[in-house]
C-alpha cells in the first residue's frame, strides 16, 4: 500500500499532466493553422508585369508548406515546378500546377478534398514577386504592409 501512494500515484499524476499539456499544445497548433489558413487571401495577377525570369520561394502555415519555381517569359507562367509540398493529404492538390498554367490564371477551383494544400499552393505562386532570391522594392513595401498575421511565415530560399 505504502508503494502504491508513493510511486505509482505520483507516476500517474505526472503521465496525466504530460499528457494533458501535450494535449493542449495540439490543439493550440490546431487552431493557429486553422487560423492561417483562413486568413490567405488569393487575388489574381497581371502576368503582363511581372518580368521574365525563374521566381522561386516558400509559403508556410504550418501543417501545409509549398516551396515552388514559376518560370516566367513574354507574361505568361512556363512551368510551375513544385520542388516540395508538406501536407496531411493534401497531394492530390499538386495538379493545381498543371490547371494554373493552362488557364494562365491562380484563380482556378481549389481541389477537392485538398482545399487547404490548394489554398497553401496558390498563395506561393501569388507571391510572384521574387526575382532571383530578390525582391522588388515596391513589392517588398507592399508585403510589409499587407502581411501582419504572426501565424503567416514567409520563407525565401
Amino acid at each position: 500500500m505504502f508503494k502504491i501512494k508513493t510511486i505509482v500515484l505520483p507516476l500517474i499524476i505526472s503521465i496525466l499532466i504530460i499528457g494533458i499539456f501535450s494535449g493542449a499544445c495540439y490543439l493550440s497548433d490546431v487552431n493557429n493553422y486553422k487560423k492561417a489558413v483562413a486568413s490567405i487571401t488569393i487575388a489574381n495577377i497581371d502576368l503582363s508585369r511581372i518580368p521574365d525570369g525563374v521566381y522561386d520561394g516558400s509559403y508556410d502555415v504550418g501543417y501545409i508548406s509549398a516551396k515552388a519555381e514559376v518560370v516566367v517569359a513574354n507574361g505568361l507562367i512556363k512551368t510551375i515546378n513544385l520542388i516540395e509540398h508538406q501536407n496531411e493529404r493534401g497531394s492530390s492538390a499538386e495538379v493545381i500546377t498543371d490547371t494554373i498554367v493552362k488557364e494562365q490564371t491562380i484563380d482556378v477551383d481549389a481541389v477537392t478534398g485538398a482545399t487547404n494544400s490548394s489554398k497553401v499552393i496558390k498563395k506561393r505562386l501569388r507571391m510572384l514577386s521574387f526575382k532571383n532570391n530578390k525582391m522588388y522594392p515596391a513589392t517588398k513595401a507592399l508585403l510589409l504592409f499587407i502581411i501582419k498575421d504572426p501565424f503567416l511565415r514567409i520563407i525565401i530560399r
